[in-house]
């Protein structure tokens, strides 16, 4: 008999969030969903499903943040799954963004994910189990002109997943960063990501093209949300987890072409990189 897992997925209310906490509900399973803000929003579209229960929570405020996953555990008695999703990306050269607007990507997802980790971890080692499912992104992977910030946030999640894993491993919970290429989430509406109010003539050639294709793109990128769900719901389930996985074609072919890439920089600097010990160390061998 299958044993009924509690999932606490952040930023529910629509795209993969909400696509993840449908297949886990649809599974048997039991869901907390954290939305920012109109929580009968979630419950109207999960059809007041019995074993969901929704809690309003900005990932920004630690204090809320406290308190939400408390609720959920007074709710369900336990998390086992946390799927850290809430986020939002920013079309911008870097130099255009602003103190204020790059402060405000990482604070939500950067600092916004390690708010929901650290509430949600005493619960984990507790039970000397559980899983962390970490939303990265093919942008954590390697960049284009004008997602460079909002990459390099992702670059953060990666870091931060691979060391959450070595230290949380020996005690029985599991770390995975998911990085999905482009799916037809409401990722690229105008709703949904930002664009810096500054805009640099000299950035027209490289990333004039991203901020107006952006809109052109919405609705037609390759990946199925509904079957990005199934591989998270595949995901926790499975005994043996990766520390990385790379879902979507896209995302694959910009990992393995950053990697190519690396390599072959390695190679062409290797005698330059390699020649910087010091020539001959004193030792008590060399003195004998």
């Amino acid at each position: 008999m299958k044993t009924q897992k509690v999932w606490l997925i952040t930023g529910a209310s629509r795209g993969f969030g909400l696509e993840i906490a449908r297949a886990a509900l649809a599974a048997g399973d039991r869901v907390v969903g954290t939305v920012r803000s109109n929580p009968a929003q979630l419950t109207t579209a999960l059809q007041n499903h019995p074993d969901l229960h929704v809690v309003q929570m900005d990932v920004t405020q630690e204090d809320q943040v406290q308190a939400a996953v408390r609720q959920g555990i007074a709710r369900f008695e336990r998390v086992d799954i946390l799927v850290n999703n809430a986020g939002y990306g920013m079309v911008t050269a870097i130099e255009e963004a602003t103190d204020a607007e790059v402060r405000k990507q990482y604070d939500t997802n950067v600092f916004g994910l390690l708010n929901v980790t650290r509430a949600v971890l005493p619960y984990l080692r507790q039970r000397k189990s559980g899983r962390v499912i970490n939303i990265s992104s093919l942008f954590g992977h390697d960049v284009v002109p004008g997602w460079g910030l909002y990459g390099s946030t992702k670059f953060a999640v990666e870091g931060i997943s691979k060391g959450l894993a070595a230290e949380l491993t020996p005690l029985g919970i599991h770390v995975t960063a998911v990085a999905p290429g482009l799916f037809t989430t409401d990722f690229l509406s105008t709703e949904s990501y930002v664009a810096a109010k500054t805009i640099i003539a000299d950035y027209q050639a490289t990333v004039g093209p991203i901020r107006s294709g952006a809109d052109a793109l919405h609705g037609n990128q390759p990946g199925d949300p509904k079957k990005f769900a199934q591989v998270i719901l595949q995901l926790a389930n499975t005994e043996r987890p990766p520390l990385h996985l790379l879902v979507g074609k896209d995302a694959i072919a910009m990992c393995q072409s950053n990697a190519a890439k690396l390599a072959q920089e390695i190679e062409a600097w290797l005698l330059v990189a390699t020649s910087t010990d010091h020539d001959q160390r004193i030792t008590a061998s060399t003195i004998a």
